[in-house]
């Protein structure tokens, strides 16, 4: 018998929309990749945010300051690139947690002006697999390139998903012994990141 053939979908795409506001330029992101894992396995790779620093790129650290329910308190330091330059990046963001689902990013406080974003998760029957949908606006609080801005952060954002996606679909679970690079909470690589994130949170 014939098998059926295997449904085969784009493994990462990214958009970069940039828009004006408080005459500085807002960057609105979505993104969309499909992973060869379980939903479990997602979750738990997406809310182990202390684990974040061991693979994603140019993230310091990564600390839960509290948790109250599903809400958990999450501190996070990283390195914004632009060409030759870098700036330190240091945010405080909440993260609420809608178990298996979804995860809502919101800025407390640190080096964005405006930071929010958000981790949705759709399970695939019929590959067994997930898909993970990444959206998010931030407003830097230090400059930006305008020209160069949206090209500066979607290729952060790619980066960023990049390395969260070969992190779930790493076969073991534990980190690789001399430290690794990528999954956020924030992706704090992006001007800034973790969702993200998102070269930040993003």
């Amino acid at each position: 018998m014939a098998q059926a053939p295997k449904l085969e979908l784009p493994k990462l795409e990214v958009s970069v929309n940039r828009v004006d506001a408080e005459a500085r330029h807002m960057y609105e992101v979505d993104a969309t990749a499909t992973v060869a894992a379980p939903l479990p396995k997602v979750w738990r790779v997406l809310t182990g945010y202390e684990r974040m620093s061991e693979f994603v790129p140019d993230l310091e650290s990564c600390k839960v300051l509290s948790r109250n329910g599903n809400e958990v308190i999450i501190e996070q330091f990283g390195v914004a690139r632009f060409l030759f330059m870098s700036k330190a990046i240091h945010l405080i963001v909440r993260a609420t947690e809608q178990p298996m689902s979804s995860i809502e990013i919101s800025l407390i406080s640190g080096d964005m002006k405006h930071y929010e974003s958000k981790w949705e998760l759709v399970p695939m029957p019929e590959t067994g697999g997930t898909r993970i949908v990444y959206s998010g606006k931030l407003l830097p609080n230090f400059y930006v390139p305008g020209i160069l801005g949206s090209n500066m952060i979607r290729s952060d954002i790619e980066h960023m998903m990049s390395a969260v996606v070969a992190r779930i679909e790493r076969r073991d679970d534990g980190p690789k012994r001399g430290g690794v690079q990528a999954t956020p909470a924030v992706p704090v690589n992006a001007p800034a990141p973790s969702p993200a994130q998102p070269n930040q949170a993003r």
